[in-house]
């Protein structure tokens, strides 16, 4: 940890978003990038969650559906921190989220106050009552741990992030489960559940898949999939706004997949019936296809479980992604504990814990 001298001091400023990552204004924004890619390292014990500044500039560059802005602490040119502090683009917003990032070497001399201080600002001034994070932390750290309401999972209580997290009077709510599965490995079990699946799911579903964007024969349904993912998951006592989609913004979310760099692919259930997405799994790489594959989201809808489709879907996108992307050797995926269902099925395919995460919640005075 480093230490302040009585002629140290720690300023705060707005995050400008540049033009391109070779921009002469983009080194405070590549220095966030390199301080998440490092917190992450440090607090997971791996690389699997690394993304170079190229695929993560789109990302605050589109600010069609959600507002996204940054506070950076500088110890004169230093770059000790920063926050993301994203909101949703309409009406009924209840919450914001935000990713407070401080480099482990500067951690408790006082940028992650400066920075917390920003985030209450900004909601303040919004009229939003509920801020909300999420920290990261090892799988095998021995000592005392801290379970949310929930009742599901646990996280270290002494951890660097915990504590900052407590004392500055933020309640755990969840725990969600990061697991990794190999791509190196053999399929046979993949194959053989998928087939199982498959026939337990009877004629009212069929299988499709894309690699984005997203098909027009599939882009309204596939919209109202995804509205329903702010709905349908379990979230413990977060406030989780529902988010309104339609093909419009899927069009939008895929020409910023584009302009990332990523490749993306969606395996889906259809209900036959309604002609509905009635499941769907994204997985997603970078331009580096040796690097580690991500889960974006599975879904089943309510309506539509106890069919299989999860298994399906989930599945049927890794035999699919295999072919895509053979150089990639896994896949990293986030549950939260309490959501037994998807990881009975993780578990059964061969995904293994990898790390966790601590979803938190403030409500403030506005």
């Amino acid at each position: 940890m480093s230490e302040l001298t009585a002629t140290d001091v720690l300023t705060v400023q707005r995050i400008t978003v540049p033009e391109t990552t070779e921009s002469d204004d983009a080194r405070i924004f590549l220095e966030m990038v390199r301080i998440a890619n490092a917190l992450c390292l440090h607090d997971t014990g791996h690389d699997y969650l690394h993304e170079e500044p190229g695929e993560m500039l789109p990302m605050w560059q589109d600010q069609a559906d959600w507002t996204q802005l940054g506070f950076a602490v500088l110890r004169g040119d230093e770059v000790l921190g920063a926050v993301k502090v994203v909101i949703a683009n309409q009406d009924d917003v209840n919450s914001l989220e935000f990713d407070l990032m401080v480099d482990p070497p500067h951690r408790g001399i006082g940028a992650e106050e400066l920075l917390l201080a920003e985030v209450e600002r900004e909601a303040r001034e919004r009229g939003i009552a509920t801020i909300q994070t999420w920290t990261l932390h090892r799988p095998d750290t021995p000592g005392e741990r801290l379970a949310p309401a929930t009742g599901w999972g646990t996280i270290p209580a002494e951890d660097a992030q915990t504590r900052t997290q407590v004392d500055n009077g933020f309640t755990l709510e969840q725990v969600e489960r990061n697991s990794v599965f190999d791509l190196t490995g053999s399929f046979a079990e993949v194959e053989r559940m998928l087939a199982e699946a498959v026939e337990a799911a009877g004629t009212d579903y069929r299988q499709v898949a894309w690699t984005s964007p997203t098909p027009d024969e599939y882009v309204d349904g596939f919209a109202y999939a995804l509205s329903r993912m702010s709905t349908d998951v379990p979230s413990g006592d977060l406030v989780i706004d529902e988010q309104h989609w339609d093909a419009a913004r899927v069009r939008r979310r895929d020409a910023r997949f584009a302009a990332q760099g990523l490749t993306v692919s969606v395996a889906a259930a259809i209900h036959i019936p309604t002609g509905r997405v009635a499941a769907y799994n994204e997985l997603t790489i970078s331009e580096d296809r040796t690097g580690a594959t991500q889960q974006f989201g599975t879904l089943v809808l309510k309506e539509h479980r106890g069919h299989r489709l999860g298994t399906i879907v989930k599945c049927a996108n890794l035999l699919r992604w295999r072919e895509l992307v053979p150089q990639s050797p896994r896949v990293s995926t986030f549950n939260a504990e309490e959501n037994r269902h998807m990881l009975d099925i993780n578990e059964a395919i061969g995904f293994v814990p990898a790390s966790y995460a601590g979803a938190w919640k403030k409500v403030l005075t506005v």
